[in-house]
């Protein structure tokens, strides 16, 4: 008898990327350094304490939470960090500390913990936690404040759907207007994509199809898409949320159409509904969407011949 070779078969994936979830976590958080810096810039300490509340809280959180489960200790990962500085992005900079704090508990233990951990997650645990707390807190979630002097001031999404003053492209590019405190600057925003886009972390359907789809149908309805497309939280949304590995489609594809679902369903709810602002719930409805996407956008598989 020749000699038996022992053939040990298993499923794909087959080759593995040389970054790990700890890496990948790493740079995402260099590359919010620059929108963080940016709110610090604008809104002050109160916008660094909020970042370091919110970050903090969301680590102990998950320290605490691994341990009365009896789980393996993961916050070393850097994914309960990226969650928490997330969530303090996209609040309001003057928002009591303990609010944040609460938003953090609830990133990690509710939305994240409770549906088992990291990968498990059926929603992004920042804009969960953001829609929780607008929920539970409404009017200091919509109590925003004008850059460097602090005097309450509107949103530009706001004041463009009653009609007020708005303010200039530059304002909006550079990121001196209200708003929360990592949205605003869309320059900081674009860079640190950048970063990200250079260590191909994440890639462009989803991003494209999110600003193109908000763009394009924002010109049908007769309205600026410059402006809507750097007010709000449109460009953090779409290059920090709606590329999450966890809560998106998997394929080329699936990130396309969630982009453009995600584009769809912001312009319904700024036009149409009563939030000026609508990127929170739009990625939370396509999160939600993101199992049908994946079980009917499919790659081929090797060898595989469609039957007639």
């Amino acid at each position: 008898m020749p000699n038996e070779i022992n053939l040990s078969v298993s499923s794909a994936p087959h080759i593995c990327a040389k970054e790990d979830a700890r890496q990948i976590m790493h740079w995402v958080l260099l590359a919010l350094l620059l929108p963080s810096a940016a709110g610090v810039f604008f809104f002050g300490i109160p916008a660094l304490l909020l970042m370091l509340v919110t970050t903090a809280t969301a680590v102990i959180a998950e320290i605490v939470f691994n341990w009365l489960a009896k789980k393996p200790f993961t916050a070393a990962d850097g994914s309960a960090a990226v969650a928490g500085l997330l969530l303090a992005l996209i609040l309001p900079p003057a928002l009591p500390l303990w609010m944040g704090a609460i938003g953090a508990v609830f990133a990690i233990v509710a939305v994240k913990g409770l549906f088992g951990g990291l990968g498990y997650n059926i929603f992004n645990p920042a804009l969960a936690a953001r829609a929780f707390l607008l929920a539970s807190w409404p009017v200091a979630m919509t109590a925003w404040a004008r850059p460097f002097d602090a005097v309450a001031s509107a949103t530009p999404l706001y004041l463009a759907k009653y009609g007020l003053v708005l303010p200039s492209y530059l304002d909006l590019f550079l990121g001196n207007r209200a708003g929360s405190l990592g949205e605003t600057s869309a320059l900081a925003i674009i860079l640190g994509a950048g970063i990200l886009f250079w260590k191909k972390i994440i890639d462009w359907p989803a991003p494209a199809a999110f600003i193109g789809t908000t763009a394009i149908f924002t010109v049908l309805l007769g309205k600026d898409p410059l402006f809507y497309c750097l007010s709000g939280g449109l460009l953090i949304g779409a290059f920090f949320m709606a590329t999450d590995y966890v809560t998106t489609p998997v394929t080329t594809a699936g990130r396309f159409i969630f982009g453009l679902g995600c584009g769809i369903l912001t312009v319904l709810i700024r036009f149409f509904g009563g939030f000026p602002e609508g990127v929170n719930y739009a990625i939370l409805l396509m999160n939600m969407l993101t199992p049908v996407i994946d079980s009917y956008v499919r790659p081929r598989v090797y060898g595989y011949k469609k039957a007639y």
